[in-house]
This record gives structure tokens, sequence and C-alpha cells, in this order.
């Protein structure tokens, strides 16, 4: 069984204290100066996942998986490496996250099965690079693990997206291209 089969499998409900992380974690004990923890304070509440943001840059920088759930409590997305090939051969947007990685967007019209049979007729070309094999066959993984699960529910969600807008001096002439259209950032 795969770690994503694993997540997915564990998504479902549990008994005893909700996981404040999805990732496997240990209790540890700290000392550290008072301002310290005030800052860690301004930061979030819970000490413990203010220290997780502040070390999410250095864990960012690091390898990622082609494709992997990130789960909260009971939901999970399924956060992918950047693949131009991948919005070009299936249609979706990626909504670039801070980390590097991007969450998958598409048309409400396509729904998860039409994607994941596009997912599926892509993997069947020998041309595509090994880098994006990686990423569709990791998604194509996940897709059918949740769909082929007893205790997992694919739910299709919409997103909501602010883009910012150049300032009226900064904007180019004419209406944006293509590439301004499509890149996005959640934040």
């Amino acid at each position: 069984m795969s770690i994503q089969a694993s997540r997915l499998r564990s998504a479902g409900p549990r008994r005893g204290r909700p996981r404040k992380f999805t990732l496997p974690s240990r209790p540890v004990t700290l000392t550290l100066p008072v301002r310290v923890l005030d800052a860690l304070g301004a930061i979030d509440a819970d000490l413990g996942r203010a220290i997780v943001r502040l070390a999410q840059r250095e864990v960012g920088k690091g390898p990622h998986p082609p494709a992997e759930l990130a789960a909260f409590g009971r939901h999970a997305v399924i956060v992918v490496n950047p693949s131009r090939t991948l919005e070009q051969r299936t249609g979706v947007e990626l909504l670039h996250l801070p980390d590097g990685r991007a969450l998958i967007a598409f048309e409400q019209a396509r729904t998860v099965a039409e994607f994941e049979l596009k997912i599926a007729d892509v993997l069947e070309d020998p041309r595509l690079p090994r880098t994006d094999r990686d990423i569709f066959a990791a998604i194509g993984d996940i897709l059918r693990t949740a769909r082929r699960s007893d205790e997992v529910s694919l739910l299709q969600r919409n997103v909501i997206v602010l883009e910012t807008r150049r300032p009226a001096s900064r904007r180019p002439a004419g209406p944006p291209t293509g590439r301004q259209r499509r890149r996005r950032t959640v934040a």
C-alpha cells in the first residue's frame, strides 16, 4: 500500500484528540527566551504551529514528491510540482503555493472522473517526459486510490482566488496575454 493510500485511509474519522499536523510528528520540550515565545505567539497562539509556519520556508526548499496529499482534519487536497505539460495536456490551471508547489483547479464543467481519464490518456503517450510522467502517475494513483476506497469521498469544490492587478502605469497596453491570465497565486 502506498503512502498516499494510507493517508487516504487515515483521512476518515478517528478516535481521540484530533491531529494537529498531517505529517508524522512527535512531542518535544523546548526552553526558549520569553521574547522568542512572545514573537511566536504573535505568529500563532499555538506555539507548535508558529514554529512549523516559520520552518515551512526551509522545508519547502527540499525536494517534494511529484504529487501528494496535503490533509487537514477530514479533508485533503492534491498538491503537485508545477508542470506546464499538466496544464497544457489536461486543461487544468495550477494555483501556485508559496512553497513552490501548486493546487489543481479546473472548470466546474469538467468532472474529477474526466480529469482522471485525461491523466490516464496522457500517461499512454511514450513521448511524455519522465518528470511529467512522475507527476501524472502520482496524481492518477491518488485519484484511483480515492475512487476505490470505501472510506473516502471525492468532492469537487470551488476555490476562491484573489489576483492582484498591476498599477495602471505599469499595465501593458492591450488585452492580457495567455501567460498573464494563467498566472495565479494562492496565498
